[in-house]
């Protein structure tokens, strides 16, 4: 019997109070019971919809290139059970129904699933098979996961390449002549097979092929190549060619995905009419001859931009509409309009597309939703898309992407030593001496700080830097004892450490191997950003009585003129407003340094944990600091979370310290040093400018959104604050706007 006269029996029985005979006796086809074939690519599972909480939502599988729904018939809370855990939850606590989460697109996957409850995989459950249903998609349905993870989960939300059972397993190009430089961006195509290398034979090769190819190596575009120069080459050499057919239409993000023809026969089988398919490809602008000088910063304006990500090339998808910086909905995100993004940014084809946010929550608005881009588009603009409403999406649905970047050997001249993990370690650089002999050398630990590790850890793939360490001495040592690097300033975007600032010749003050330098690199990271809205919304000059600030000055929280004022009569200007202070990231933001070094405070009654958590300034529309104050953290604690998020740091009773994923920490207008002092200050146009964590003392995955800044006017009486934002949140041009013409005449001040 099928569920839908089950659901009508069971609702007239129960009104009737009766259980009626007929509903048993009913005749009906018996549905299949099949239990559908497992997959040999991992299933993707996601949660989506709205209104829900991150840990709930309609549930969505990813199968056969498309994402689709689960019908709602003879859903239980055993198939919850297995789908939650899927997901990275370790249970379900509940289950919903009737598109409960909204109605989805494309596909129903899975009808009539039942599970035990007890299986790994809700593909191991019995169900009608793949694709084989008889609802609509207002039945889809949605599970209530418990908000506890699985501990060392991998997260499920990243779309990967479904490839061919023939799975190609690497692709290089082989330049007929010898080179050292990186990238390699022309040579012959060779694939990997069983332990060696094979070729592809050129017959019917199109510039199709090679845009793949050159998508899959880190490049974005291809270009013609004189096939002259390696005929000698290739009547001198014997080649294995493993593939004679290769018919790619261009959008595929991998090779296997394109349709092959495999050499049946001998590998050693000639290439009749033809040679060695030989690829050229055009690399982006970071990548243009890397030949150690320090290159100009390409001028561009480009609309879009990826940030979050530990490693260049991958991050959370922002675009750029009406001068500031949005993300992108997750809803109908794939591989190809994620390939248009990694190509428009200079790099190749996507490796990964992201969903939910797994590169961290932007801030401000939703630009795009539901992109839908054929994989030849020159922008993610020329895709199909949506604009947002307010109902439609949030931050939790962010997308991101994971592009293929030429491959720059950047690890091989570096590595760690000594450390308890692979994550951590003395940091050891090869060198070579005049005589080409290759060793490993250590860096001067004197001025290393958390920019140094970013780049280190970037280098070698283990993602963002925890710590970057100044003396290593408590780990094991090496026979490496040498210094080779010293005075090492790095802005931390560079690809590698030989590409930072440093000393052309050693100078060492503390040339003991304990005082290297040292990293602890993570897979993820923090991110902090200031509500400036609250800033211009919570603005105000205060006159305090200089009886009232004797803890302020303690602490140094006014402006030096103060020390020579006649306490405790008169008083200080100062301007004051609230901070909340969010943490978007991955991981919780916690202080440096362990609480065994926390000072005391007694004027306050409080410890800090960090000695310069902020910095206020009031700067001329030169640039000229006018008047300045800054905040330790009097303490760092969730003041409040996003709904679904529980508080983790509290100050009280000597707790500890910190700001949860998902929470903010509420500086109120009204504390002490949540001000700048400006009794010096004359009438004027400003600009005022707020940076937390501005020594960099605690790893973020982006340090670009951690300033603000706000226009002001000052009448001597009164203070206006406007065009309030973040440091990264405009368009280049709209910042130089800003900076050159403050605009704040009385008519443009609301």
């Amino acid at each position: 019997m099928n569920s839908r006269c089950w659901k009508r029996c069971f609702i007239i029985s129960f009104l009737l109070g009766v259980w009626f005979p007929a509903c048993i006796l009913v005749q009906t086809t018996p549905r299949p019971t099949s239990t559908p074939k497992p997959q040999s690519d991992r299933l993707q599972f996601r949660l989506v919809g709205y209104p829900r909480k991150h840990n709930e939502g309609r549930i969505e599988i990813f199968y056969k290139g498309e994402w689709g729904t689960i019908c709602d018939d003879d859903f239980s809370l055993s198939n919850a059970h297995v789908l939650c855990r899927q997901l990275g939850f370790v249970a379900a606590t509940g289950w919903t129904h009737s598109a409960k989460y909204g109605k989805g697109l494309g596909k129903i996957w899975l009808d009539n699933v039942q599970c035990n409850g007890g299986e790994k995989s809700i593909e191991l459950c019995k169900s009608r098979g793949w694709g084989n249903s008889d609802c609509t998609h207002d039945e889809d349905a949605g599970v209530i996961c418990k908000d506890e993870r699985i501990p060392g989960f991998v997260d499920s939300n990243v779309i990967h390449v479904q490839v061919d059972e023939n799975k190609v397993e690497e692709v290089r190009l082989r330049p007929v002549v010898t080179t050292k430089k990186r990238p390699i961006t022309e040579g012959v195509v060779e694939v990997k097979y069983k332990d060696g290398w094979t070729q592809i034979c050129d017959v019917g090769w199109t510039p199709k092929n090679t845009r793949v190819i050159c998508g899959m190596l880190g490049f974005p575009h291809e270009r013609k190549v004189n096939k002259n120069f390696y005929k000698l080459s290739a009547e001198r050499q014997k080649h294995q060619y493993r593939l004679h057919s290769v018919a790619c239409v261009g959008t595929e993000v991998h090779l296997a995905a394109c349709p092959l023809e495999f050499n049946k026969g001998n590998a050693t089988e000639t290439c009749e009419g033809g040679m060695p398919a030989v690829v050229s490809c055009v690399p982006g602008p970071q990548y243009v001859q890397n030949n150690g000088q320090k290159k100009k910063k390409p001028q561009t304006t480009t609309t879009v931009r990826l940030k979050g990500g530990a490693k260049l090339g991958e991050g959370r998808v922002e675009v750029l509409k009406n001068n500031e910086w949005g993300t992108v909905c997750d809803d109908r995100w794939t591989l190809l309009s994620a390939s248009v993004v990694c190509r428009e940014l200079g790099f190749g084809s996507a490796k990964d597309a992201f969903t939910g946010a797994r590169m961290g929550q932007g801030i401000g608005p939703i630009h795009m939703n539901e992109v839908q881009c054929l994989g030849t588009e020159k922008s993610i603009w020329n895709c199909g898309f949506k604009n947002i409403t307010s109902e439609d999406c949030q931050h939790i649905e962010d997308a991101a992407v994971r592009c293929n970047t030429p491959y720059m050997a950047f690890e091989n001249s570096l590595r760690l030593t000594g450390g308890r993990t692979p994550y951590e370690g003395r940091v050891e650089v090869l060198s070579v001496d005049a005589n080409g002999t290759q060793s490993w050398g250590l860096v001067c630990g004197g001025a290393w700080g958390t920019k140094e590790a970013m780049v280190v850890c970037r280098q070698l793939g283990l993602g963002y830097a925890n710590h970057g360490l100044q003396e290593t001495w408590y780990w094991d040592g090496s026979n490496v004892t040498e210094m080779v690097m010293s005075g090492v300033k790095c802005t931390g975007n560079e690809m590698a450490l030989s590409q930072c600032q440093h000393h052309k010749t050693i100078s060492c003050q503390k040339t003991s191997a304990k005082f290297s330098a040292g990293v602890i690199c993570s897979e993820t990271a923090s991110d902090l950003v200031l509500n400036a809205p609250l800033v211009q919304q919570t603005v105000y000059i205060e006159d305090r009585p200089l009886h009232m600030l004797y803890c302020a000055a303690e602490e140094d929280c006014l402006s030096k003129s103060a020390a020579k004022a006649n306490w405790p009569y008169g008083h200080r200007r100062l301007l004051r407003f609230s901070s909340q202070i969010h943490n978007i990231g991955r991981a919780d933001f916690r202080p440096k340094a362990g609480r065994h070094s926390w000072i005391w405070h007694a004027c306050h009654g409080h410890y800090h944990s960090m000695d310069i958590f902020t910095h206020y300034d009031l700067l001329s529309s030169n640039g000229t600091k006018v008047a300045e104050g800054h905040k330790a953290s009097f303490c760092l604690e969730d003041t409040e979370c996003h709904e679904g998020i529980s508080k983790r740091y509290e100050c009280a009773n000597f707790g500890e310290q910190g700001i949860t994923v998902g929470c903010w920490d509420l500086y109120r207008h009204d504390i002490d040093c949540q001000w700048i002092d400006i009794t010096d200050v004359k009438p004027g146009n400003y600009v005022l400018q707020i940076v937390i964590n501005p020594n960099f003392e605690v790893a973020e995955s982006d340090f670009t959104n951690n300033a603000m800044k706000c226009n002001c006017k000052y009448d001597g009486h009164r203070i206006w604050l406007h065009n309030c934002h973040m440091g990264d949140a405009f368009s280049d041009e709209a910042e130089r706007r800003f900076e050159k013409y403050p605009g704040q005449l009385n008519n443009q001040i609301s």
